[in-house]
């Protein structure tokens, strides 16, 4: 079996947790899942910690609380706001607009057709 770059347009190449409690998520899931977590430094001076299995990053733990606990799939696209453009013409709400995200890249948070959340990002190093 082969892995795909996160940085590959279609790929679920990141997940993120966000709930009441980060540092508790954290621990759940390294006890659970076996995984190792990083925190990493951001551009703003804020810290992130990830998700790593064999020192690979493959996601994160949002620092902001959410009052209810969930995992968002990042699809890699190749430009996100001409792919949130098409997402709403076929149906899909916007909860939160592309952004750029520094050091990291621009992505958008969205609800397909039936509900289901996820977010869409193209990363700083796909920029030619």
């Amino acid at each position: 079996m082969s892995i795909l770059e996160m940085t590959t347009v279609g790929n679920s190449g990141w997940i993120g947790h966000a709930g009441p409690d980060a540092a508790k998520a954290q621990t759940f899931y390294k006890d659970v899942l076996g995984w190792s977590i990083n925190t990493v430094p951001m551009q703003d001076g804020s810290s992130y910690a990830t998700a790593v299995i064999d020192e690979v990053a493959i996601g994160g733990f949002s620092p902001m609380p959410e009052e209810n606990g969930s995992w968002t799939i990042f699809f890699t696209v190749a430009d996100v706001d001409a792919s949130v453009a098409k997402a709403e013409a076929g149906g899909a709400g916007v909860i939160v607009p592309p952004m750029d995200m520094p050091g990291v890249g621009r992505m958008a948070t969205l609800t397909d057709p039936q509900g289901a959340k996820f977010a869409l990002i193209t990363y700083e190093s796909m920029a030619s």
